[in-house]
Formats: structure tokens, sequence, C-alpha cells
């Protein structure tokens, strides 16, 4: 087979590494790519939202497959764009990718379908939300509607707070027409995590569980961004919540959906709060996420590429799984200075050859470019340092330990990955 993987970051350099494993594939390409994704697949330069062009390169280049990575192409119509083509392709239609691609959709969906969230109202002009805050007895949350990179979602601690929030979203504009519609919820309280799960449009195979951290800074603080940092398994993820899971929140929401005449083939990942009461859905992405594809493929043992490939034909994956090792893995994302707010390009990166060479380490590059035959700094997020181990602490401790041996001018990330895993376990 020949797969071509959609996307630049980390997550698409994990799928590229992983695909590339499979008996079933000679070729792996990766449009458009980046300096760390050249070294395991063969880039292509074509930008992932470049429809028209990536359809004409896989039927000009035969591909067999081909694997969307990010959100926006998907948001777009990419996959109906390829099928129409008829052309394999694995993500989710336009249509049910609206459930991240407008969290007030994804708001009325959950509703719909009595999928436990925070209580939440909709909001297209400032005066009815400010309103809104006003009234509101409880913390809450503002959320553009729209792709934000992952950066959309601000959470307030005080109405003043949130008034400052909304002012920035729907008045200045920060997210551009993203914030033209607002979502303002609860505050949920208890420990956040990401359930992932594959689906034919009927059966779901979940994937193991994972935490990610948004928070630029360590102890949850600082701004959002698209990640810092992320480790699978999920102790807060035992197995009653699991189960409820897939019985109150994936199965009602397919369902929801197909009686809406939408069938969903592709990732769905739901975003947790596992609070006293259960989980409850804070968002849903139509995606892997991005860090935690890192240390989920790290720890899968079993060929991804048969259940991407039944879904992406159309096929059933009843009675498919996935297969995973024991010991946990961790990733540590390092970022350019400033992130998630603007930051240079450009800086040259050393000591990635070093950290590799340590045992059960893997450096996935989500924003970086080869230039003058060094390997520099390109985006917000730079690498994802990933670890795997027996157990959680040694997990981490190798991740920091091959961190320790990387530089790049400006490069900053948190030091915590992890911490609230060894807490639950201790």
């Amino acid at each position: 087979m020949r797969v071509l993987v959609i996307g630049s970051g980390g997550r698409e350099h994990t799928l590229c590494w992983k695909i590339g494993q499979s008996p079933l594939v000679q070729e792996v390409f990766c449009a458009p790519g980046n300096g760390g994704i050249a070294q395991d697949a063969i880039c292509i330069n074509l930008a992932a939202d470049d429809i028209a062009g990536l359809a004409r390169f896989a039927k000009d280049n035969v591909i067999d497959l081909t694997v969307v990575g990010p959100e926006a192409p998907l948001v777009s119509g990419i996959v109906d764009a390829f099928q129409a083509e008829g052309l394999a392709v694995f993500g989710p239609s336009g249509r049910a990718a609206l459930l991240e691609g407008s969290k007030a959709f994804a708001k009325k969906m959950m509703h719909a379908c009595s999928i436990p969230t925070a209580r939440f109202g909709l909001f297209t002009d400032a005066g009815s939300a400010r309103s809104y805050i006003q009234e509101a007895d409880f913390p809450v949350v503002v959320k553009a509607d729209g792709l934000a990179a992952g950066k959309g979602v601000i959470v307030t601690s005080s109405r003043e707070e949130a008034f400052a929030a909304l002012d920035e979203v729907m008045v200045k504009k920060a997210f551009g027409d993203a914030g033209s519609t607002v979502v303002i919820e609860e505050r949920l309280t208890g420990e956040e995590a990401s359930f992932i799960a594959v689906c034919d449009g009927e059966h779901i195979v979940a994937l193991a569980s994972s935490q990610d951290h948004k928070p630029a800074l360590d102890n949850d603080e600082g701004p959002n961004t698209g990640g810092m940092g992320a480790y699978s398994p999920a102790p807060v993820v035992d197995s009653a919540t699991h189960d409820m899971v897939i019985e109150r929140i994936l199965h009602p929401l397919v369902s929801g959906l197909r009686a809406k005449g939408i069938t969903y083939r592709g990732v769905i990942y739901a975003g947790l709060m596992v609070t006293e009461s259960g989980p409850k859905v804070l968002e849903f992405n139509v995606r892997l996420g991005d860090p935690e594809t890192q240390p989920l493929l790290m720890r899968c043992t079993s060929d991804i590429v048969p259940v991407l490939l039944e879904v992406a034909k159309g096929g059933s994956i009843k009675g498919m799984e996935f297969e995973w090792a024991a010991g946990p893995g961790v990733c540590v994302v390092l970022a350019s200075g400033g992130y998630p707010g603007p930051y240079d390009k450009g800086r040259v990166i050393s000591g990635l050859g070093q950290a590799e060479r340590i045992d059960g380490v893997k450096v996935f590059h989500a924003g970086t470019r080869l230039q003058s035959g060094s390997i520099v700094t390109s985006g917000g997020r730079v690498l994802g340092v990933t670890a795997v181990d027996n157990d959680l602490k040694a997990a981490i401790d190798k991740a920091y330990r091959a961190v320790s041996l990387i530089s790049f001018e400006g490069m900053h990330y948190r030091r915590d990955i992890g911490h609230k895993a060894l807490k639950r376990l201790s």
C-alpha cells in the first residue's frame, strides 16, 4: 500500500512513523510534512488545505489510503472531495466535522442526545452574552464557536475576567470570525481526560485513555495552548468511567448524528472533565489529539492500518481492537518562547540525536523545518519528546532526561507533565 498523511504537526509525524511500521505499507507520503517527518516519510510540497491539489496527487500517485490529521481540512470537506473522486480517505465528512468546527453545533447535539455536559448559553451578540454572565450563579468558560487552533477557550474565575474574555473574543476578534458566535458555559471542576475512539458509523473501537495539559505553565497556570504534554493511560479513567463514556456519550452521539442523516466515520475525541458525578463533555474533536497521539501510538503494539483502511472503505470494525503495551507513555512538548503568543522562528535546534539514542525515546517534530542542513524552529509547539517505560515515574524521568539534551533559543516547556497521575497512583 501507498499511504498519504495530511498535515505538518506532531500528530502527523507520529502517524507517519506508526503507519510506516505496518507490513501492509510500502510507502508513506506526507503533505506538507516538516523537518522531522522527512525522516519517516516522503514530504510533498502541498498545503493541508489545498484539497484539489491533494486529491490530484492521490489519484496521480495511486494512493491507497489517505489519513487526514488536522481539523481544518476535515471541516472544509476534504473527505467529501476525496470520496467524490473514488479515493479511500480516513476521516469524517464535512457535516460530521461540524462537531469540532462549531462548538455551538456540538453543544446542541449534546443537549439533543442527553449527553452530560456543562450548563451553557449560545450568543451572537455581546450584549446578550454579558447579561448571561451577569446573571450566572457559577464561574464560566468563554469559547469561540469556530476553529481557533486549540486556543479559543478562555477559563475565567470572576465576572470581571469573564467580561474581559468576552470582549477579547467578540469585540476585539482575537480569534477572527471564529468568535462571531460564543458559547458561555459553566466552569466544571474535576480532572480532565481525553477519550479517543474510532467509529465506522455504528461500531466504536476505543483507544487507551490519555490526558492532555492545555495551560502553558506548570500547575495548570497561564493561557490555554494547543497542548503542552500528555501521558497515557490516564488513571482518572477507570473501567467504570470508560464504560460510561462509551454508553452515555459516544453511542448516543453517533445515534443522534445518524438520526440527522450524518454517518460518522473517523476519530471521535471526547474532551472530558471527570467530576464527582461522572464524566462530562467539555468538547468534541474530530481527529486524533495532539499531543495525546504521541504517547498513545508509542504504546500501541498493533498495526493501526487495518482499522483505518476499513473505516475509509466504508466497512465494519466490529470485533477489531487495538493492543497496548502495559507500560505508560509520556510526551513533553518543547515550545518556542512566547507561545501561545507571538514567537520567533528559525532557531537552530541541537541535541536531537543524543535524545533519541535513549532507549524508549522518540522525538516527534511539530513545528520544524530543514534549513541549510540544520533543523530549525518554525512553529509554536516545536517538538514532542516522547518516552515509554515500565511505570509512570520511569517514563516521566526518561522523557525529561531526553528533554535535558535538547536546546534552542527561547525553548520553554512544562516541568510537571504526568504529576496529576503520580498523585492519583500514590
